[in-house]
This record gives C-alpha cells, structure tokens and sequence, in this order.
C-alpha cells in the first residue's frame, strides 16, 4: 500500500517542520518523515540543548561571583541534575511541536493535514521514498519534497569518536559527570561556546585548541581578541597555534600531544577531549542519484533562489533547506529556507532570501551578536568603509548592571551616504538589540537617518546610539579623552 501526500518533509529540524507548518497554511496534506528524534539538532544535541546548559552556566557563574555586595554560600552544582534540566527543555519543545502535529492530524478533519512517520527516507524515484523504521518498511508518494535532513558533527581525521571519552557535540548529554579535565578541539563558535560553559561551571579545566593565532578567525582582530581575552580570564587554556598530533588513552586519562608553529610540542592530561570542528550535511543514505542530484563537493545539494533542487532534468517538485544546502547552518536559515519551500508549491507571490545580513548569536561570556559585514569582508571586496568601536563602560546601563565588559562596533560606508554596513557587539542584551540593527541594512539606512531616533534611557541600546554619533564626531563622550575606550578608523582600497 502507498500512502500519498501533497508534500513529503525529509526531516523534523527547523527547516523540516517550519515548511511542514507553513504548507498547511495552503491546506495541503503533508507527512514528516523523522529517522532519529523530533526536531532535530535544533532541539537536541544541538541549539536548544546547548543553549540550555550555556544558560544555566551563566546562571551559576553569576551566582559564584563575589564582587557585587552578596555571597552565596556552599555552592555546588551536579551534572546529572543539569542534564536533566537540559532534556526537560529539549522535551518541552518536542511536546509543543507533538501538540500541534496531533492538532493537525488527519483524523481531525482540517483543511491541512499533517502526518509524521519515523524511519530512514530514501529515494526510489522523483516521485516515491521508501521509509525504513522499526515496522518495516513503507512506500510514499509526494506530489512535492522537501529534503531537510540537517547535519551532523564533523569528524578529526585519524580520531576514533568512542562517545565516552573522545566525543562530539553529540555525547555531551552521555557524560556521567564534569570532566576534571577536558580538550577541546577547534575554535570556532562551536568550541568557544563549550569552552564558555565548561569554564562557567568551573568544575572543568579546559583546554582549547586553537589551530591558527586567534580563536574565531574569521571575524575582525579585535572581536577575536576580545573573544580569547575573555575565555582567558575564565580559566580557559587556550593553545594557539597548535595542531593535535595524536591522543593515546590510559586506563584513567587521555595523553594528548600537541605540536606548535614554532616547531615545539607539548603534552598534556585530560579526561575527555571534545572535537568541534564545524558540521557535515546528512546526505548519505537518500540514494539522490536516483533523482539525478550530484551533490557539491562540500556534500552539500545544490538548490536555486527558491530552495529548488538543480538536477538538471527539469525536475520542479523537489525542494532542498537548512544545513544540507550549505548556506550558514544557522536555525533561523533553515527555518526561512523551509517556509520559502512550502511558499513556493503554495504559489504564492516570493521574494529571495538575502543571506548577506544574516544576525549570528555566539553564546560565550558575555554574549556576541553580529550582523551583517565585518573589516575583514570589506576590505576583501574592496569597499571603503569607516568603523567606530564603543564600550559598554561608558553607558549608563551596564554601569548601573555592574556589567561593563562589552562594545559596540559599527561599519558605515566611507561616502556621502554612510549606510550602515554592519556591526558587532558584546556584553549583556547583545542578543535583543541586534535584530534592530539588522532592519537598518537591511533597509539601507543611513546613519543620518538613525540619529533622529530617541533612545530609552538608561538603555543598553544607547550604546549604539553613541557609536552611531562617534562615527559622525557628535558624540557625548570623545575618543581624546577616553582613547582606550572609544576609537574610530577608516579604510580606503590602495589605488594600483
């Protein structure tokens, strides 16, 4: 027996269930197909499981801390019991997005219908998966698809991942306690994001390896550096310029050899060692040669403006979002992608997806938030371009927080318009006031524009405001009396 459906979703991530949700908008018939767990490495082993432990270790460093008049006293923090904090909240999510599935059952007789069926989808043709699960295996047809598979932690060459000792992302809900001692390996978002909550606890000591000078490499000097300062000052070992050689487990340790630029090696002691070294696409196993699709050399599937697979044939049903197509694996990506999918076999009016100001979070203490260009990224275009930078120990607010460990920097075109080109900020709020930043870009707005805003007061924001005012020589604080606090630069392309 086949099972037919206007739309066919491989994969219950953000990318998968929003493109699901938003095709029953259209009251279309539409069935998810899940081979693991329900929502993907957005709900567990992933953003929300992450940022769940991220955010009860902040909880905890704020309470250790011994500077703001109060102490707590007998502090202690138990793994096991913040594991299980950890997957309530991934189980919370998954009940929501189970609630609104049953809601819109076939069996409820609503104008959209949403089935879900677990087990391994592969393609038979461009028209039928079969679905491998614990009953066997079933025949679906599709009217549409939408592969949504996600991705998975990348691998170190020559490591064995044994999930106990040697792990992914993905064995961090497996451990049975803080590791005494742990590695991490890479210093990306990823590995600085862990290396903040493992310090944050301070159960651990952490050791980061960083292969190149600074961590996060690709964004400016100045936020690495910030990045890496921070990390240092909460207990993080951090290992620039080393690569691993190789770890050799002992019964009650690992040995970890690490060799330098500079041609010197060094051996170190740690009870777990993490690799976080970016993501892979899930492809494997979808049998894409079966509807023509040759995959990029990434592993990622090659989709067009409106998320629709190139094969091509001519082939127009088949719609790819999320991780798998190899546009940033970000959450709020894959769930644009996915409703973009479902907008399109919907037919209605679409718009395209511009990826260039897209707003990234790095979870670290404190928080980062980035929207849109950096330096590095202009100067490689070849864009001039003036940039301000601003302290948060000088607004008003994170004095009164007794929180001033943060900035904000700001890119403005180097003519007449000065349209906003991107910026960066750390401290507390970060994560809130960006998006208004990223409607700035986005709509082209030039910094005189801005200024003719009022900011609240006292406000966290306001430090936008005064960077804002720094670029165009108005503000209230000048960088000659504070020039380890504010500073303002320009770059224009060496004529040839």
């Amino acid at each position: 027996m086949t099972n037919t459906y206007d739309l066919v979703v491989i994969g219950s991530g953000p990318a998968g269930f929003s493109s699901a949700i938003r095709a029953l908008d259209y009251g279309l018939n539409v069935c998810i197909v899940e081979g693991k767990h329900l929502g993907g490495a957005g709900i567990m082993n992933g953003a929300l499981t992450s940022k769940t432990m991220y955010e009860l270790s902040m909880d905890y460093a704020i309470a250790a801390r011994i500077d703001r008049g109060y102490r707590v006293s007998s502090l202690s923090v138990n793994f096991e019991k913040v594991k299980k904090t950890v997957i309530q909240a991934a189980k919370e999510k998954q009940y929501q997005m189970l609630s609104q599935i049953e809601t819109f059952s076939p069996a409820q007789n609503k104008k959209g219908a949403l089935t879900i069926e677990y087990g391994w989808a592969s393609f038979v043709d461009a028209d039928h998966i079969e679905v491998t699960g614990k009953e066997g295996t079933k025949l679906i047809k599709g009217t549409n698809f939408v592969i949504a598979t996600g991705s998975r932690p990348r691998l170190y060459d020559g490591l064995q991942i044994d999930g106990e000792r040697i792990i992914t992302s993905d064995g961090i809900l497996h451990l049975k306690e803080f590791p005494e001692r742990m590695l991490i390996i890479g210093s990306g978002i990823i590995g600085c994001e862990f290396a903040t909550i493992f310090s944050n606890f301070g159960q651990t000591e952490v050791h980061l390896l960083d292969r190149s000078n600074r961590v996060l490499p690709y964004e400016d000097d100045d936020v690495s550096s910030f990045v890496s300062r921070n990390l240092e000052n909460n207990g993080v070992n951090i290992h620039h310029t080393a690569t691993l050689r190789h770890i050799r487990k002992h019964p009650e340790h690992l040995e970890v050899v690490l060799d330098y630029h500079d041609g010197h090696s060094k051996v170190i002691e740690v009870d777990v060692a993490l690799v976080a070294i970016g993501r892979v696409p899930n492809t494997e196993g979808l049998n894409l040669e079966k509807i023509g699709i040759e995959l990029h050399k990434n592993g990622t599937i090659p989709i067009q403006d409106d998320c629709l697979l190139r094969d091509g044939k001519g082939t127009c049903h088949v719609y790819a979002a999320g991780d798998v197509t190899g546009h940033s694996q970000l959450y709020s990506v894959a769930e644009f992608q996915g409703r973009l999918a479902a907008e399109k076999i919907g037919d209605i009016p679409q718009y395209p997806l511009d990826y260039s100001h897209m707003s990234t979070l790095m979870f670290f203490k404190p928080e980062v938030a980035a929207v849109g260009a950096n330096e590095k990224m202009l100067q490689q275009r070849q864009i001039p371009y003036k940039a301000a930078y601003y302290s948060n120990k000088l607004v008003n607010r994170a004095i009164a927080m007794r929180n001033t460990n943060g900035f904000v920097k700001i890119l403005v075109s180097n003519d007449d318009e000065q349209r906003i080109l991107g910026m960066r900020a750390a401290g507390p709020q970060a994560s809130a006031f960006i998006v208004s930043v990223a409607h700035l870009i986005n709509q082209g707005n030039s910094l005189h524009e801005v200024l003719k805003i009022f900011y609240p007061h006292p406000s966290i924001p306001e430090g936008i405001q005064e960077c804002l005012r720094t670029l165009s020589g108005k503000s209230i604080y000048k960088p000659e009396a504070f020039p380890d606090l504010i500073n303002i630069r320009e770059w224009t392309p060496k004529k040839e």
